[in-house]
């Protein structure tokens, strides 16, 4: 004999839409403005939002109160275009939550006296199609398409 279920109350529609998650403020909302004639597209990704145009992440817009260390705009670029990007927007800095000492992601910080202003330097160069900034992702590799495992022991693998 079949288990009998529960006649729960299914709730109204508008009842499930407001007990639903609530959305995010999108964190430095002016730097999709200014970028607004490229049509960027926004991911979630480590608890930020990625900026994207076209095919290249541009952009991460990070604001964790619980750690502010690194908020800020975060700048997809390169170690070789550092220095000459430095000269244009002086207050870039690398990331420190990454734990290396130099890596390819740069940071405009928030606690900068000229945050809003550097923010939209470098939104000014994106949309002026800079090489120096932005990137094209490595795809990932989920499901059937992986490849074997290495046969080797303790082998593991990361994500790209």
């Amino acid at each position: 004999m079949p288990k009998r279920r529960r006649n729960s109350a299914h709730p109204a529609f508008g009842d499930e839409l407001l007990r639903g998650k609530k959305r995010r403020e999108v964190p430095h909302e002016f730097v999709l403005d200014a970028l607004a004639p490229l049509s960027p597209v926004t991911r979630p990704m480590f608890g930020c939002l990625a900026v994207y145009v076209e095919e290249k992440i541009v952009l991460i817009l990070r604001d964790k109160p619980p750690s502010p260390g690194d908020n800020g705009v975060w700048i997809a670029t390169t170690a070789e275009h550092h220095e000459t990007l430095r000269q244009e927007l002086p207050q870039m800095q690398s990331i420190r939550v990454l734990g290396k000492a130099t890596t390819g992601w740069q940071v405009l910080p928030t606690d900068a006296p000229d945050f809003e202003d550097a923010a939209l330097r470098a939104c000014h160069l994106i949309l002026a199609g800079d090489v120096r900034i932005g990137k094209i992702p490595k795809r990932r590799i989920t499901g059937k398409s992986r490849p074997k495992e290495s046969g080797r022991p303790g082998a593991k693998r990361h994500g790209t």
